[in-house]
């Protein structure tokens, strides 16, 4: 007989498994492209939106002086620039360039179909078991 304490054991092992191999797919995908994975994560977050270096730090969760030397060498690099933010004339938003858009896609792209390889054997029941799971679990706040 497995306890609850077994079974809730087994999936956040699971989960925990599946965040290394998703960050070393990351990874892998990141470095051809001549991005770290934190560059390609920060590119790929800007996908929908320019955000603040608040909001970036935290959804990074990286302190706010590495956040800067990091936009600093996208932004050399003419990947993101850096524009004034409407509500606040002291802050500023990242925003992507056209060739940080076009690589942070390449990235998003490459890791979709990494994970599309590693789960092709999956049947659409377990397909659609692991979106909604996932989903729920990405959707509920973090507790402090």
């Amino acid at each position: 007989m497995v306890t609850t304490t077994a079974r809730n054991s087994e999936l956040a092992e699971a989960l925990v498994q599946a965040m290394h191999r998703l960050q070393d797919l990351h990874a892998e995908t990141s470095r051809p492209l001549g991005l770290t994975p934190q560059q390609a994560h920060l590119l790929c977050v800007l996908i929908a939106a320019p955000l603040g270096m608040t909001e970036l730090s935290r959804i990074l969760s990286i302190e706010r002086s590495s956040l800067t030397s990091m936009v600093d060498r996208l932004e050399r690099r003419e990947l993101v620039a850096r524009t004034a933010a409407p509500r606040d004339r002291r802050a500023c938003l990242i925003e992507l360039t056209p060739d940080g858009l076009t690589l942070a896609h390449q990235c998003h792209d490459a890791v979709v179909d990494r994970i599309n390889i590693l789960t092709a054997d999956l049947s659409q029941t377990t397909r659609r078991t692991l979106v909604t799971a996932l989903r729920t679990i990405t959707s509920t706040p973090p507790t402090s």
